[in-house]
C-alpha cells in the first residue's frame, strides 16, 4: 500500500531518495531551455531497471496513457514504451511522468534529461521543461510519487519530496493529482491575449519576462524595454483607460465629435432609472456606467417592472447606472491597434439549438462540454453559467430551464454577447464597411486609446451606419482577443503582431546589447574595463560586477552581484544603453543565466577554483560551466575567447556567432587553430609579451591596426601586470565587436588605471609612510600566482614583502594548500588570515592547511604567523613594516581593508602581540 511517510526500518540507500532541487530560469550547464532538475539517488532501484519491475511498465500507462507518444532517444511515439521494455532506469521514466503531467494540465513541453552524476553511483540528475515553475515542480514531485505508488511493496518508499514541493494531497491518487494540476495551471496560465502576445514576442525574439502571477509581462531590455498587462501595453493612457471606464463620459465625448452613439442618462435609483426610460423610448438598454465584461447589462427593456428589475441588476456592479437607447443591430466588437483596424467578429449570445427531446437546462450541459469551453478566459470559450439573469431572460420569451425546445429552433440565453458569458464570434473582418471602420478607428483616437475594443452595433456591418442605424456603444480599454484568436466561424487574425509592430515597429530594436564576461579570473577588471570603454563612447552602461550593481557609473546596489538576479535588474533598467554583465559559476549552476542570447559572449581563463562543489570536480567541469556563456551568444553575435587558454580556446566548437581571439604570445607561437583564424581574415587582438613589444593589435579582413601601447595603460603597471594585458586585450575585444571606434578605445584605455574607485579589489595600490600596500582579491591559486609575478616585478632592493593571505573556505583542501604553497614562493613574510564567513570549516582550519603548503614549500616557520581575523592581520603588517617595504593583502572585506589602509597613518601604531602560529590539525591531510 502507497506510503509516503518513511517506513520504519527502510534505510535511506533502500529507497528513492531527493538529493538536490534546482529551478533553471535560463541557459544552463544541461541545456538552453528552462528546466527543474531533481538530483535523485535511487539507492537500491539502480538494480531494477523497468525489465526488471513486473507489471510497472503496464500499470504506469494505465495511469499515464499519454506517455505511449513519447518517443524519447527514437525520436517517435512509442519510443519511450521500447526503451521501458528494454529496460530503463526509474529517474529516466520519472523524467517523462513529469513532462507528461504538466501537458495534461494544460501546459505545452517537450523537452527533459537524465543523466548519472559522475563519481555517485545510483545517483541521477532528472531534469525536465516548464512552463510555469511552481507547476513544473509540483509536476515532479507527482511524478516520483506515481513512480514510487507502482514500485513492488517491499522496493516502496520516497524520502526529501517536500524539497521538490509541498504536497496538498493528504494520500497520493492519480485523480487527486491530476485535479490539483490542472487547478494550478488554470489559476497560474497566461490568458488567451497576454499568450499570443508572449507567443508572437518570442518567434520576434523580443526577450519577455513575467513580472507577477497574473499578466504583467515585460518585453525588451535597457531603453527598448516595454510592457504589457493583457492587452494594456506601455502606450495605454491611464487617462484614455478611465475615460473608456465612464460609459456615460465616453458617450458624450463621441457625440460631441459627430461619431454615432446611443443617447442616455446616469440614474442612482430604479425610480430615474424608469423616467429615463420613458424619456429615451422603449426598449433600452441598463449597464454600470464602469463595468465590464458585459457583467450587469441587459437590453431589450420594455416595460417598467422591466426596467426597474435591470436597475437593480447593474446597481450589483456600479453605484452608478446608465439608461441609454437602444440600437438594433447585430453586435460586433472592431479592435483597433495604433489607429488602424485589424480584426472585427461579430458576437452571438450564448445560446442553445432545440432538438425536441431534452430541457433547456440539459441543452446547456451539453453545449458546456465542449472541449473549447473552460473557465474564465483561459479557453477559447466560457462555459455558459445558469444564473438569475439567464433563467429572467429566457423567461422573457416564455421559457423555463425545464422547456423542451422545438427541434432546430434556437434559443437566446442572454442578453449580451460578451465570450466571457458563453458567447460565440463570428470573423468579419473582411466584410466591415469602409465608414463602419472609420467611425471605430476615431472612437478609439477621440478617447486616446493605443488598443481599444469598439462595441458596435449594426443591423448588417457590410453597410454603413449612416445609413442604417447603429453605432458605437461601448469603448473599451484591455480587450480581450479570444473573439479573434479563437473565432468559432471564419479566419483567425494576427493580433499579437499588430500589437508588437505597435511597441516595436518594423526595424526597431526591442533589446539593448548584452554583453557577458565569465572566467576564473580577470572578470571583474575585463567587465569594469568593457564599461569603462563603452561610457567613453557616451552610452550610458548597465554593469554587474562582484562589488554591485552600476548604472551610468553610479553604484545602486551592493554585495556580490554576479549572478542571474542582479543582471535582470541591469536589463530591467529603462534607462540604459547596453548591458555589461560579469558572470560567475555560482549563479551558472544555481539559475542559469537571466537572458536567453547575448550579443558578446567572453571566457577569460579558466583555472581550479571552486572545485567540488555544486558537481563540479575539474577544471574541465568548470570550463563547460562558463562555456554556457558562449554557447548562449546568437547567431549574429561574437564569442571572445583567451587563444592561450586551451580549456577556453575548445569553446570555439560550441561557442555560438562568430569567434575573436586574443593572446599575448608573439605571432609565431600561436596555435594553428589561431593563426589560420588570422590567415583568413578571422578578427583577433594580440600582444606579444614575452619579446617586450608592447604593441595590441587588431587583427580583423587581413589587416593590421593598432589599438594602444601597453605602456600607455595605467593599469598594465607599464606591462608588469600581464594580467591586466589580458584583460585589456578581452576588454578591447568586446568593445571592437560591439562597433566601438578604435580612438575611443585606445583613449579609454589610457584613462583606465588601479584606483579603488575604478576597479576596488583589482590591484589597488597606495603609499604610506615609505611602505607600498597591495588590496587584491586574488582568491584563488591561479589568481595569486599572478600576483605573484607582479609583484617580483615590483621588489626593490633588501626590502621585504609582507603577504596577508586567505583563501575562502570553500575551496577544497588542495587548492588551499598550494595556495600556501604559492605565498611561500612570493613573499618574505606571511600574515596567515581566514574569511570572516568560513564557509563551512571550523575556525582556524584553513590557516592550518595553507600554513603546511607554506611549511613543506621551505617556508621559513620563523617568519610565518597567524591572525585570524582579517582586521587585526592588516593592523600586525601595518605595524611591523619597514621603510621600502611591500604588504599585499589578499582581501575578504576589501572595502574595510581597502578603507584601513588608504586612511591618513596615526600618529603611533601599536603593532598587535604575536598570536603564534596555530597547531597543525591532525586530520587535515598534507598533500
Amino acid at each position: 500500500m502507497y506510503n509516503l511517510e518513511i517506513e520504519p526500518g527502510l534505510q535511506p540507500a533502500q529507497k528513492l531518495r531527493v538529493q538536490e532541487v534546482g529551478v533553471y530560469r535560463g541557459p544552463n550547464l544541461h541545456s538552453r531551455t528552462k528546466m527543474v532538475r531533481i538530483q535523485l539517488d535511487l539507492g537500491k532501484l539502480e538494480q531494477y531497471p523497468t525489465n526488471l519491475l513486473p507489471g510497472f511498465v503496464d500499470a504506469l500507462l494505465k495511469h499515464v496513457p499519454g506517455l505511449r507518444e513519447h518517443g524519447c532517444s527514437y525520436g517517435e511515439p512509442g519510443g519511450l514504451v521500447l526503451r521501458m521494455e528494454e529496460g530503463t532506469w526509474l529517474g529516466h521514466v520519472a523524467e517523462h511522468v513529469a513532462i507528461e503531467l504538466q501537458n495534461i494540465a494544460g501546459a505545452d513541453v517537450a523537452r527533459g534529461k537524465t543523466r548519472s552524476v559522475t563519481n555517485m553511483p545510483g545517483v541521477y540528475n532528472v531534469m525536465f521543461e516548464y512552463e510555469n515553475e511552481d507547476l513544473g515542480l509540483l509536476a515532479g514531485r507527482f511524478a516520483l510519487e506515481l513512480v514510487n505508488f507502482l514500485l513492488p511493496a517491499d522496493l516502496q518508499g520516497l524520502a526529501g519530496a517536500d524539497m521538490i514541493a509541498p504536497s496538498p494531497l493528504a494520500q497520493f491518487t492519480m485523480a487527486e493529482a491530476l485535479r490539483v494540476l490542472r487547478a494550478a495551471h488554470s489559476e497560474i496560465a497566461f490568458g488567451p491575449t497576454t499568450a499570443s502576445i508572449v507567443r508572437e514576442a518570442e518567434a520576434r525574439s523580443i526577450p519577455w519576462r513575467r513580472l507577477d502571477n497574473s499578466s504583467l509581462v515585460q518585453l525588451g531590455y535597457g531603453k527598448h524595454l516595454k510592457r504589457i498587462r493583457a492587452s494594456c501595453s506601455s502606450l495605454t493612457s491611464e487617462i484614455a483607460a478611465e475615460i473608456a471606464s465612464d460609459k456615460e463620459l465616453t458617450k458624450r465625448l463621441l457625440i460631441e465629435a459627430g461619431l454615432p452613439a446611443p443617447w442616455g442618462t446616469v440614474v442612482s435609483s430604479a425610480e430615474e432609472a424608469v423616467e429615463a426610460a420613458q424619456s429615451l423610448g422603449l426598449p433600452v438598454v441598463i449597464k454600470p456606467v464602469d463595468g465590464n465584461h458585459g457583467r450587469g447589462v441587459n437590453i431589450g427593456l420594455s416595460s417598467q417592472s422591466e426596467v426597474e428589475w435591470g436597475f437593480e441588476q447593474a446597481r450589483a456592479h456600479s453605484s452608478q447606472v446608465l439608461v441609454e437607447q437602444q440600437f438594433v443591430g447585430g453586435d460586433h466588437r472592431i479592435l483597433i491597434i495604433g489607429g488602424r483596424l485589424v480584426a472585427a467578429a461579430k458576437r452571438v449570445p450564448a445560446h442553445v439549438i432545440g432538438n425536441g427531446r431534452v430541457t433547456i437546462e440539459q441543452l446547456i450541459n451539453r453545449e458546456n462540454e465542449d472541449p473549447r469551453r473552460g473557465e474564465g478566459h483561459e479557453a477559447a470559450l466560457t462555459r455558459i453559467s445558469i444564473d438569475e439573469c439567464l433563467i429572467h431572460y429566457i423567461a422573457r420569451s416564455g421559457f423555463t430551464l425545464s422547456s423542451v425546445p422545438e427541434r432546430g429552433k434556437p434559443v437566446m440565453l442572454l442578453p449580451t454577447a460578451n465570450l466571457s458569458t458563453g458567447g460565440t464570434a463570428i470573423d468579419c473582418t473582411e466584410d466591415i464597411h469602409p465608414d463602419n471602420a472609420l467611425i471605430a478607428c476615431r472612437a478609439a483616437q477621440i478617447i486616446g486609446l493605443d488598443i481599444a475594443g469598439i462595441d458596435f452595433v449594426a443591423p448588417d456591418i457590410r453597410r454603413s451606419v449612416l445609413q442604417t442605424g447603429g453605432g458605437i456603444i461601448e469603448v473599451n480599454a484591455g480587450p480581450g482577443f479570444r473573439m479573434h484568436l479563437y473565432p468559432s466561424q471564419g479566419k483567425r487574425r494576427d493580433v499579437a503582431g499588430a500589437v508588437l509592430d505597435l511597441l516595436y515597429p518594423p526595424g526597431a530594436p526591442s533589446r539593448v546589447p548584452v554583453l557577458a564576461v565569465t572566467g576564473t579570473n580577470g572578470k571583474t577588471t575585463t567587465t569594469r574595463m568593457l564599461a569603462h570603454i563603452l561610457a567613453a563612447d557616451g552610452q550610458i552602461v548597465g554593469m554587474t560586477s562582484s562589488n554591485g550593481v552600476y548604472i551610468d557609473g553610479r553604484r545602486i546596489m551592493e554585495g556580490d552581484c554576479t549572478g542571474p538576479r542582479s543582471a535582470r535588474v541591469v536589463l530591467g533598467e529603462p534607462t540604459i544603453d547596453v548591458a555589461v554583465l560579469e558572470t560567475a559559476r555560482g549563479g551558472l549552476l544555481r539559475e542559469g543565466l537571466a537572458f536567453n542570447a547575448c550579443d558578446i559572449g567572453c571566457v577569460t581563463n579558466v583555472t581550479a577554483d571552486h572545485l567540488g562543489l555544486r558537481g563540479v570536480h575539474s577544471v574541465e567541469d568548470l570550463a563547460a560551466v562558463k562555456s554556457v556563456v558562449v554557447e548562449a551568444v546568437h547567431e549574429d553575435g561574437w564569442s571572445i575567447l583567451n587563444a592561450d587558454d586551451p580549456l577556453v580556446a575548445a569553446m570555439r566548437e560550441e561557442a555560438g556567432g562568430h569567434i575573436c581571439y586574443f593572446s599575448t604570445k608573439a605571432p609565431k607561437q600561436w596555435p594553428d587553430f589561431l593563426k589560420d583564424h588570422v590567415f583568413h581574415g578571422g578578427r583577433a587582438l594580440g600582444c606579444d609579451l614575452a619579446t617586450g613589444l608592447f604593441d595590441m593589435i587588431l587583427y580583423d579582413k587581413a589587416q593590421k591596426m593598432l589599438i594602444c601601447r601597453v605602456d600607455e595603460i595605467p593599469a598594465t603597471m607599464n606591462g608588469m601586470a600581464a594580467f591586466n594585458v589580458e584583460n585589456a586585450l578581452a576588454a578591447s575585444a568586446m568593445a571592437v565587436c560591439n562597433g566601438v571606434p578604435l580612438p575611443v578605445i585606445r583613449e579609454a584605455l589610457r584613462s583606465f588605471g588601479t584606483s579603488y574607485e575604478q576597479s576596488a579589489g583589482r590591484l589597488n595600490m597606495v603609499e604610506r609612510e615609505g611602505v607600498r600596500i597591495i588590496v587584491d582579491y586574488a582568491h584563488n591559486p591561479g589568481g595569486l600566482r599572478a600576483l605573484g609575478r607582479l609583484v617580483g616585478k615590483l621588489r626593490t632592493g633588501n626590502s621585504s614583502c609582507i603577504g596577508v593571505v586567505g583563501i575562502g573556505g570553500d575551496r577544497r583542501d588542495q587548492d588551499i594548500y598550494e595556495m600556501g604553497e604559492i605565498a611561500a614562493s612570493v613573499f618574505d613574510r606571511l600574515i596567515l588570515k581566514e574569511d570572516y564567513d568560513l564557509r563551512g570549516r571550523s575556525a582556524g582550519e584553513v590557516v592550518a592547511i595553507l600554513r603546511q603548503g607554506a611549511l613543506k614549500a621551505g617556508f621559513d616557520a620563523s617568519k610565518l604567523e597567524v591572525v585570524l581575523r582579517e582586521h587585526e592581520a592588516v593592523e600586525r603588517a601595518l605595524g611591523s613594516a619597514l621603510n621600502d617595504d611591500l604588504i599585499v593583502v589578499t582581501a575578504d572585506d576589501i572595502a574595510r581593508v581597502w578603507k584601513r589602509v588608504s586612511a591618513p597613518p596615526a600618529n603611533e601604531l601599536d603593532p598587535l602581540p604575536y598570536k603564534g602560529a596555530i597547531p597543525l590539525q591532525s586530520e587535515i591531510r598534507v598533500f
